[in-house]
């Protein structure tokens, strides 16, 4: 049974529960669900999104932090709700392998008491409509929970998904069937990576100071965790899906930055561009989605669009709040 809801590190407005999902060799494991629910007041009209919910999952490395996103979406009338995947963030215990899982399948323990939480059943339907926001992994991650539960969401948005490997199909296809050996012999054998935190400093020097964020590095380190054999399978198993071709039956909404810099070394490109994956490869992967599926390219957004800087931060709540009004409101 989960614990109450408490107040969250996010302050006022914000509430957390504890979600328990027993044990396994490392111990305890839990997940956390985030809570922004809509300000009370007086409307002489209901808001656009008054019968909305709201579920948010973050990307590796990362957990949830961002108090504008979910009060946009609180101002708007929507029940926001966001959730911190097993041994991320809230739900990180010590003796713990950061972020680590091998099959993306698993997160559906978390998903579905998440849903619970939120009054609806445990397959997501429910009387309020319901809208998946993932971003990077978790962008995959609710894309892949999306297509294997047809016709209980009404809208999924996804913030720069992580839908392709970075060195392209036809590596990630060569070096699949040697990974999946290698994770079921040494799942916790490191991935290597070369991690120079550019990434972390091009938020930093994005931030707009009269919309500023703080970020808990023990739970979002400047340099990513470590990656290991067994996760980097799980992930490369989901792109594998998504290439074959997904049915989801909602309308999909990707939001991409325009443009990939590759972050070899420091420079001003890295504070306007994707620095992550390469966006080129993850649009031509979103149109195998589904039968609805929109893509926005920002100029000048960073991996994360609503971390960017100024102008094009705006421009992506301003897509998405176009998408909001005709495909969620208008539905």
């Amino acid at each position: 049974m989960a614990d109450e809801w408490i107040p969250d590190v996010l302050g006022e407005g914000f509430e957390q529960l504890t979600l328990p999902l027993g044990t396994d060799h490392e111990g305890e494991v839990v997940a956390t669900l985030v809570r922004h629910l809509p300000q009370w007041r007086i409307h002489l009209r209901p808001l656009p999104l008054h019968d909305v919910d709201v579920l948010y999952v973050h990307g590796w490395s990362d957990y949830f932090f961002n108090r504008r996103l979910a009060r946009w979406w609180g101002d708007r009338g929507a029940r926001f709700y966001a959730l911190d995947l097993r041994k991320y963030g809230r739900s990180l215990r010590d003796g713990q392998t950061p972020g680590y899982i091998t099959n993306l399948d698993d997160y559906d323990a978390e998903i579905r008491a998440s849903l619970v939480a939120m009054g609806r059943e445990a397959d997501g339907s429910g009387e309020r409509k319901l809208v998946l926001l993932g971003h990077s992994t978790g962008g995959l991650t609710l894309a892949l929970w999306a297509d294997r539960n047809p016709g209980v969401v009404d809208s999924v948005i996804l913030n720069s998904p992580w839908l392709e490997f970075q060195l392209n199909a036809a590596t990630r296809a060569a070096i699949a069937p040697v990974l999946g050996i290698h994770s079921r012999l040494r799942p916790l054998d490191n991935w290597p990576q070369v991690d120079l935190g550019f990434y972390a400093r091009a938020q930093a020097e994005a931030v707009d100071p009269e919309d500023p964020y703080e970020v808990n590095e023990a739970w979002r380190p400047a340099h990513t965790m470590t990656v290991h054999v067994g996760w980097i399978n799980a992930v490369i198993a989901g792109h594998a899906r998504v290439s074959a071709g997904l049915s989801i039956d909602a309308p999909v909404c990707v939001l991409l930055s325009a443009r990939t810099a590759l972050p070899t070394r420091w420079s001003e490109e890295l504070t306007r561009t994707d620095s992550v994956l390469i966006v080129d490869d993850i649009a031509k992967a979103s149109l195998k989605l589904g039968p609805s599926v929109m893509v926005e390219r920002i100029d000048g957004a960073l991996h994360d669009v609503f971390l960017s800087r100024h102008d094009a931060r705006e421009l992506a709540y301003a897509r998405m709040d176009r998408w909001a009004q005709s495909m969620i409101a208008g539905r």
